[in-house]
């Protein structure tokens, strides 16, 4: 199986829990109208609210790289919001190990682990 798990855990800036749900909206709206290979991307929120849990399966690597380019125009406005870190995990190609190399918002997640 090729397929590739990922969690990310946000912790929310003060005064921007609204910003950040319009801005993981309009990301979850591009996960189920543009995403062909997208298994799962759920969003959990903490019970006071500051930090968020994302959990995402994608069918292969290639399906990855599909998400990333269609949400990329949001990162900007979602890294304004928190800060966070992250995993991922599956069999990787040398394509999706460079891509997340040089992803910016793997960068500014602090993406720790990527088990691949």
């Amino acid at each position: 199986m090729n397929e590739i798990q990922g969690m990310a855990r946000l912790k929310i800036h003060d005064g921007k829990l609204e910003e950040l749900k319009r801005v993981a909206s309009q990301c979850m709206q591009v996960v189920r109208t543009k995403d062909t290979g997208t298994l799962q991307y759920e969003l959990y929120f903490n019970e006071d609210q500051t930090e968020r849990l994302v959990l995402e399966r994608y069918r292969d690597a290639q399906s990855l790289l599909e998400h990333h380019k269609n949400i990329g125009g949001l990162m900007d406005a979602l890294l304004k919001t928190c800060t966070g870190s992250g995993e991922v995990c599956g069999t990787a190609t040398p394509e999706l190990v460079k891509a997340l190399e040089g992803l910016k918002a793997a960068k500014a997640c602090g993406h720790k682990s990527v088990y691949l």
